[in-house]
């Protein structure tokens, strides 16, 4: 029995009057606190990318479907935008339920109290309401054909069909442009990382020298030939002294690496280079090297990576020292792309994957990094997520003292990093777009990055101890362990950190 007029008319002005409230209180939500809303943006695995206009877009759409629906003579081009609307919704949904690496934290607004799974069911409810109004709009007026009586229904499929597809392509690039384009916003998925110990050091000179699968070996600037030894879970402590065949240099940068169960102390000022066994801690002195060298890592048994000013020109430069062959060295000029000069310019962080038997050096100044084997024959290239490809730096060079130096402060692009197991963590020194300052001011932020595409994956914070910032990090067995001013903290990383072999 066909409804009455009144009814159809009554059920229209209740369907249009839910999607007025709905849409009118979303968007004002929406513009009373409008930062917050273009940071949730940000953070969508679907919209990072395009998070500037999508925020503006969707709260203008929300208010011209609100108007539309308001006038009899436009209702049905407002239902069908509804309808249209709720489809794009709900397609967003089912895509961060199903296809998203991560499922952020849900909006707030009306709904602020449903889940994901909530917001789907609630979406398609209204799709359907919208489908209701529309089917009982159209039976208003007399038609003349089959083909026009349906016509609705075949407007309505077309209509889902689109929005679905403009959703999923914008899902699409917003991944292609978030992961490989380095656009500056970040993705924060909640609780990658969960502290689950913490010790306080009382000083704050530690460093990392190594970490094996039982144990943290830690150096102090202030005390070079004295290594502390934890468990991974901090249970125990335990000072080791290290013994020197022989101490005939004036020391002045000595640091230490443990890898595996043998030990490196080195200074490369001096420069020197001791090797040892973590059984008895003695060092035995190696045959002298033959350059000067500001940072150095052991890669293996047989050779050390290092970086120092080239003979030549002074310049930074990679090489490798082969230990089998009384540390024969090799220089790799040209590893290191020059910008502005080739001593800050180039200047950078040296770290090395015993996962992946891999090389990585990130630059401080600029958004690139390099990965080379452990011949330092290079493998690939890279950027992190920011946008500056050239240092900022302003370099002069002192003519009678033969010196270069900068003559303004330097803009820090990243501030140190770790590697493992094929992914790059940065801890980044520069805010992306849509993030709040005082997340920053609280917290360091760490990228991470997967080397095997050279991709961005997310970022996540480490927060202060109270107003002790992370000064260094490492990362071993998908636990991170951070020192923050005179703390060591240890935290748990969850299955966002993919094994290599996983992938």
């Amino acid at each position: 029995m066909k409804l009455r007029a009144t009814i159809k008319n009554g059920i229209i002005e209740i369907i249009c009057l839910l999607y007025i409230l709905l849409f009118v209180y979303a968007a004002v939500s929406k513009l009373l606190d409008f930062e917050n809303f273009q940071v949730q943006l940000g953070q969508s695995p679907l919209l990072s990318a395009f998070a500037g206009w999508a925020s503006w877009g969707v709260v203008i759409v929300e208010l011209i479907i609100s108007i539309l629906l308001s006038f009899p003579k436009w209702r049905l081009f407002g239902l069908y935008a509804a309808f249209s609307l709720m489809t794009m919704f709900t397609t967003y949904i089912i895509i961060i339920l199903n296809f998203s690496p991560f499922v952020p934290c849900s909006c707030g607004g009306i709904l602020e109290d449903l889940g994901w799974t909530e917001h789907l069911v609630f979406n398609i409810g209204f799709i359907f309401l919208a489908l209701i109004g529309i089917i009982l709009a159209t039976s208003k007026t007399k038609v003349a054909s089959v083909k026009k009586r349906y016509r609705h229904l075949i407007l309505s499929s077309f209509l889902f069909g689109c929005s679905t597809i403009i959703v999923s392509v914008l899902f699409l690039f917003s991944e292609t442009i978030i992961h490989h384009r380095n656009t500056f916003i970040r993705r924060f998925p909640p609780y990658p990382a969960t502290e689950i110990q913490q010790l306080d050091l009382k000083f704050n000179s530690y460093y990392f020298a190594g970490i094996s699968k039982k144990r943290i070996y830690l150096g102090n600037y202030t005390t070079p030939f004295q290594i502390t030894e934890f468990d991974t879970l901090l249970k125990f402590e335990k000072r080791h002294t290290i013994d020197l065949d022989k101490v005939d240099f004036t020391f002045r940068s000595v640091e230490t690496r443990v890898l595996d169960s043998s030990f490196y102390l080195f200074d490369g000022v001096v420069p020197c280079l001791y090797i040892g066994n973590t059984a008895n801690w003695q060092a035995k002195l190696q045959a002298p090297l033959g350059i000067r060298f500001t940072q150095a890592e052991p890669i293996n048994t047989k050779s050390i990576v290092f970086r120092a000013f080239a003979p030549e020109n002074g310049e930074n430069i990679l090489g490798l020292f082969e230990l089998e062959k009384r540390n024969k060295m090799h220089l790799k000029p040209g590893l290191l792309q020059k910008q502005i000069d080739g001593v800050f310019g180039t200047d950078g962080m040296l770290k090395y994957d015993p996962v992946t038997k891999k090389v990585v050096y990130l630059y401080k100044y600029r958004n690139q990094f390099m990965v080379v084997n452990e011949s330092l024959n290079e493998v690939r290239r890279g950027k992190t997520i920011d946008t500056f490809s050239r240092a900022k730096i302003q370099v002069k060079y002192l003519t009678k003292s033969k010196e270069r130096k900068m003559t303004a402060p330097p803009f820090i692009v990243n501030k140190t990093m770790t590697v493992y197991d094929n992914l790059l963590f940065v801890a980044s020194a520069l805010p992306g777009k849509y993030e709040a300052i005082e997340l920053w001011e609280t917290a360091t932020i760490i990228d991470v990055y997967d080397l095997a595409n050279n991709s961005y994956l997310f970022s996540f914070p480490i927060y202060n101890i109270g107003k002790e910032k992370m000064k260094s990090f490492n990362i071993h067995n998908k636990k991170l362990y951070a020192i923050l001013g005179t703390h060591l903290v240890v935290y748990q990383l969850n299955h966002l950190f993919k094994s290599s072999s996983n992938k």
